[in-house]
C-alpha cells in the first residue's frame, strides 16, 4: 500500500515538473519529462509494483530464486565435467579431426562449397614491389564515388 503511494506521488510530482517546463516553452523536454513520469504509475495501475512488493517479502519467492539458482549450478558443474573428461583441448581437436576423416569415405574428395559465379572476377596479383599490400580494390572504389 505505501509503495503505491509513493509512486503516484513521484507522478504527480513528475508531471507538475513537466507542465512547468511546458510553460517555460520547453515542450520537448516537457513531454519527456512527463513520459518519465508516468512510468511509475502505469506500474502501480498495472499491479507490477504489488507483485514486486509481494515477492520480495515471500519466502516462497525466495525459495524459488534459491532452486533456479542451484539448477543454475548443476547445469553449470556438469558442462563443466563433461569438458574435463573429453581430456585436453589439443586431445579434443585430433579426436574431431579423426572423427571427419573417419566420415568422408576413402577416395572420395570433400564436397565443393560453392560454385564460381560467371560475373566473379579473378583475384587480382599482388604487385610484386613495396610493402605486398593491393590497393587496387581501394583505388576502384575511389574512382567509382570520384575521388
Amino acid at each position: 500500500m505505501i509503495a503505491e503511494t509513493i509512486c503516484s506521488a513521484a507522478a504527480a510530482a513528475g508531471l507538475g515538473i513537466a507542465a512547468v517546463t511546458a510553460y517555460r516553452k520547453r515542450f520537448l523536454a516537457a513531454t519527456r519529462i512527463a513520459a518519465y513520469a508516468l512510468v511509475p504509475l502505469g506500474l502501480v495501475l498495472t499491479g507490477a509494483v504489488q507483485w514486486l512488493a509481494d515477492t520480495a517479502f515471500s519466502p516462497t519467492a525466495w525459495a524459488g530464486f534459491g532452486v533456479l539458482g542451484l539448477s543454475w549450478l548443476l547445469f553449470m558443474t556438469t558442462r563443466g565435467v563433461e569438458r574435463r573428461t573429453g581430456g585436453s583441448r589439443k586431445e579434443r581437436k585430433a579426436a574431431a579431426k579423426a572423427a571427419r576423416a573417419e566420415a568422408v569415405a576413402p577416395g572420395a574428395s570433400q564436397p565443393a562449397l560453392g560454385r564460381a559465379t560467371p560475373t566473379a572476377r579473378p583475384a587480382s596479383p599482388k604487385k610484386a614491389g613495396g610493402s605486398g599490400e593491393d590497393f587496387s580494390d581501394i583505388e576502384a572504389i575511389l574512382k567509382k564515388h570520384g575521388i
